[in-house]
């Protein structure tokens, strides 16, 4: 059975998938551009590593200690795909991804680093013992994600910073925010994860495409007219 974001990778995959679906301006003058295509191909590659690596199942809690970024929004996608719910706050989870794997508390069934750079190939140091390098391992798995076990719509898909949950079957429609057909959406970075989230899923659910934009980036006309967006 089809759970709503499966059913929005299809589409990103499918229709213009060589269109760009999310672009983002980080630090040190980093760009990244995502088609539907690429995007659904990182998607699934994580998909794989939870799903083959770390024994990932629909049902289980991901925590999410990653701040507004692309590779954040990727591993939500990953895991609504394989029917995990999304934790936001500082929730229990079985698994975490973090951009800070030193500071990560005990209690977990697997912690995964997340090195942020674009360009990183495995984490920049030594890792505590035990934490999987994200950078290193995903290139590693499959470009299509094939689930071993059907998610449940009504499983819990996000849990908020206000610790209200959203069901897998109401995720576009009562997480995702309203954005009008085929819009090109600027989110700012430091508005939150969870903005970023339900802006891109509505931007997304409606044909759309993000810009996704770091807090210490600029909002220059130059960026704004290459981008086609519009400032707040």
């Amino acid at each position: 059975m089809n759970i709503p974001a499966t059913d929005l990778l299809t589409a990103l995959r499918s229709g213009h998938s060589t269109s760009p679906r999310l672009t983002w301006y980080g630090p040190d003058a980093e760009r990244v551009e995502l088609s539907g295509r690429v995007l659904d191909n990182w998607v699934a590659k994580t998909s794989n590593l939870l799903q083959d690596e770390l024994d990932a199942t629909p049902g289980m809690r991901l925590r999410l200690d990653l701040p507004s970024h692309w590779k954040s929004i990727i591993w939500a996608l990953a895991a609504w795909q394989l029917g995990m719910e999304v934790v936001l706050d500082s929730n229990s989870a079985d698994v975490l991804a973090t951009a800070a794997p030193e500071e990560a508390e005990p209690g977990f069934d697997a912690v995964v680093a997340v090195p942020l750079p674009a360009l990183a190939m495995k984490w920049p140091g030594d890792l505590p013992a035990g934490v999987i390098d994200y950078a290193a391992e995903v290139r590693s798995h499959g470009d299509v994600f094939m689930a071993h076990e059907d998610p449940s719509p009504e499983h819990p898909a996000v849990r908020s910073s206000n610790g209200h949950a959203v069901s897998h079957a109401d995720l576009l429609e009562n997480f995702a925010v309203g954005h009008e057909a085929g819009a090109r959406l600027l989110v700012r970075a430091d508005e939150g994860l969870e903005s970023a989230l339900a802006n891109a899923l509505g931007a997304w659910k409606n044909d759309g495409s993000v810009v996704l934009v770091h807090g210490d980036v600029e909002l220059t006309d130059k960026l704004l007219a290459a981008e086609r967006v519009h400032g707040d």
